[in-house]
């Protein structure tokens, strides 16, 4: 009988041994499945922002084109827009050389209107003239190509032009060339 007793004793404690190890394992497999389902998560997670990282990418590189584009288009529409304002001279000037007049006079009078229509389309673009005898020297618009005495002027002051400077706003288109006072 010791011995069924000892044989039951044992059976009894695998058996405890058993429900210990199923709960353990039980445990177990929940923090496992826990730790799957995080990592799934994240995993999801991480391809969204991935994505969306690609897409923010794809959208920028598509502005930096778009506006590449524009950029171009609106210089050349700029540039036909004004070369389209010169024609009308080109065409005054065509007429001057086809002109087979011997009156001076009348050709003269031509040509000024033709200069007075280009000062126009200047005028009309925001450009200006700049250096006239009489102006104090400026070295950030002007060019002295030559200096000279002159009694009836301040030094540092223009005293003949060579090649009038042309601004548009506060760039200068070009330089004027001058000769100074010493």
């Amino acid at each position: 009988m010791a011995t069924d007793e000892k044989i039951l004793n044992e059976e009894q404690n695998e058996s405890s041994k058993d429900a210990k190890e199923t709960k353990k394992s039980k445990k177990s497999d929940k923090k496992t499945d826990a730790l799957v389902a995080e990592k799934e998560k994240l995993e999801k997670e991480l391809a969204e922002t991935k994505d969306s990282y690609m897409r923010v990418l794809a959208e920028y590189d598509n502005f930096r084109k778009r506006s590449q584009r524009e950029k171009e288009s609106a210089y050349n529409d700029s540039k036909a827009s004004t070369l389209a304002l010169l024609l009308p001279v080109i065409d005054n000037f065509d007429r001057a050389i086809d002109n087979k007049t011997d009156d001076i006079e009348a050709y003269r009078k031509g040509i000024e209107m033709t200069y007075n229509q280009l000062k126009d389309i200047l005028s009309k673009s925001d450009v200006v003239s700049f250096g006239e005898v009489g102006e104090e020297f400026n070295p950030e618009i002007h060019n002295a190509v030559m200096t000279a005495e002159n009694p009836d002027l301040p030094e540092n002051t223009i005293s003949a032009v060579f090649e009038k400077g042309y601004k548009m706003g506060d760039r200068v288109l070009r330089f004027a060339s001058v000769q100074i006072t010493q």
